[in-house]
């Protein structure tokens, strides 16, 4: 066997997509040396060494899977960009094979689903190998208010790779093995910054696409309106190639419906040169408690601000945002999450123990020393909620949100100041994106005195991807800020 780290002369901890799958069609290495190599650092660092505990289970066949593709590589030819590269997917994505679904919760630390997420088997058609699961907050961060991001009662919590600091949520695992290079790339999910939040902590790019643009089918939802998946990746380009793979139409999934039109290949949006021209409005209202948290970094967001003028952008500061803070509510949330997981859990096999939410709550107040660490006052909160989709709050909740994130937030911003997109400092966005359902790239934007990563977001009206991917590779390309973890 190779090298564990390196393949040939090829640093597979920090090459790209495209390096990994031109060395495999000249003959530099194989699929199944790949999977090796992700393989040995995943025992090395996050089963041993700093021990960073992203990783929820392996796919015990992602070798022969490897081999397979290798085979048809040399018989067939390579099927595109991620043929054999390995990916790994958050634990709330089903997979038809032989790991569990748990969304991170012991009442369904033997959930096996019988067949896989609409956007895993676009996956596995476009060659990728599905490695493994990454551990997330449990429930997406849906069952106490207390709990620690980055924690599940089954996988435990998640360490940050560069330091002592917060890891984010809720789909840390991703992010944190991506910034590991425990694969090539990973799948998040995200109902209001659980990609961007863990990106911009761990100084990789999450993409949180349009909601519909990537199919929910097979993910265990949180809300109807607001859930989508997305990749998380160490470069712009690597998480273009995967939002390729994992975008189109599904027809068991409405908001898929307008994606006759989607884009086949996000990749051809990589311009070196695309902040030449383009207007940026800054948002600057940092709110307190970002302030508070450590997550923003002044003298590094006065420096993005320079880094995109001089990079030939035109650059509109202090930009407003009438809606930025609402008035929100979150009953249509908590509404939908009581619905969408009841439905969920109804479905499940029935030598499963629980097909509610109050059989949920009932058996982890039976297995509290291991399930409660933190508590379930948002799980009891939501079992409460009655008539969930014709509550009244409900509906005119659904309304408001849209009309208020949309028409007077961030579409008022883009027609207001003409602008191609809207930066925000680390993730203070997402709430607004997420309420409208409008599309968010998070990129590395350096590092504090004491190492702490800091990142920006570029935001859009829906499906403007292609713009957002443009501006966030040149940004990424011309300063060049992603460290990756260093360990004695």
């Amino acid at each position: 066997m190779k090298d564990s780290f390196k393949l040939s002369n090829l640093d597979v901890e920090e090459a790209s997509i495209c390096e990994l799958q031109n060395a495999m069609e000249q003959g530099t290495f194989t699929s199944k040396e790949l999977v090796f190599c992700y393989l040995s650092r995943i025992a090395r660092y996050d089963q041993d060494g700093p021990h960073i505990n992203s990783i929820m289970e392996i796919n015990p066949d992602a070798i022969f899977i490897a081999e397979a593709l290798d085979l048809e590589r040399q018989r067939k030819g390579c099927r595109g960009p991620l043929h054999g590269i390995p990916v790994l997917v958050k634990d709330n994505i089903e997979t038809g094979d032989k790991m569990r679904t748990s969304a991170g919760a012991l009442a369904l630390a033997q959930h096996v689903s019988t067949k896989d997420a609409f956007l895993i088997r676009q996956l596995r058609e476009s060659g990728a190998i599905i490695l493994g699961k990454t551990t997330l907050t449990e429930w997406a961060n849906g069952v106490s208010s207390t709990m620690w991001a980055g924690y599940s009662s089954k996988g435990g919590q998640v360490a940050h790779p560069y330091g002592n600091f917060f890891v984010g949520g809720s789909s840390t695992g991703s992010a944190a093995a991506v910034s590991m290079s425990f694969a090539a790339a990973a799948v998040g999910t995200e109902t209001s910054a659980s990609i961007l939040s863990p990106a911009i902590q761990m100084s990789i790019v999450g993409i949180k696409p349009t909601v519909g643009l990537i199919s929910r089918s097979g993910m265990i939802p949180f809300s109807y309106s607001q859930d989508t998946a997305g990749p998380m990746a160490r470069t712009v380009s690597d998480a273009a190639a995967l939002l390729s793979a994992l975008v189109g139409r599904d027809e068991h999934d409405p908001a898929t419906w307008r994606n006759d039109h989607a884009i086949q290949d996000y990749t051809a949006f990589l311009d070196k040169d695309g902040l030449q021209g383009a207007r940026i409005g800054v948002f600057g209202e940092v709110p307190d408690y970002v302030r508070e948290s450590g997550e923003y970094n002044e003298e590094l967001f006065h420096q993005v601000v320079s880094e995109l003028i001089k990079a030939g952008a035109t650059v509109v500061e202090n930009i407003e945002i009438p809606s930025f803070y609402g008035p929100w509510k979150w009953n249509k949330m908590n509404l939908e999450f009581n619905h969408g997981v009841e439905n969920y859990l109804q479905r499940l096999p029935a030598h499963l123990p629980i097909h509610s939410l109050s059989e949920l709550i009932n058996w982890n107040e039976e297995h509290a020393d291991e399930a409660l660490k933190y508590g379930q006052d948002l799980l009891k909160f939501r079992e409460g909620l009655t008539d969930p989709l014709k509550n009244r709050d409900y509906i005119l909740e659904s309304i408001t949100d849209l009309y208020l994130a949309q028409n007077e937030g961030i579409d008022y911003a883009i027609h207001c100041y003409q602008l191609d997109a809207i930066m925000f400092p680390a993730y203070i966005g997402a709430d607004i994106c997420a309420k409208a359902g409008y599309p968010s790239i998070a990129v590395p934007a350096g590092y504090g005195a004491n190492g702490r990563p800091f990142g920006i977001t570029f935001a859009g009206k829906a499906f403007t991807e292609p713009a957002l991917i443009r501006i966030a590779y040149s940004f990424e390309q011309t300063t060049k800020h992603r460290k990756k973890p260093v360990f004695n």
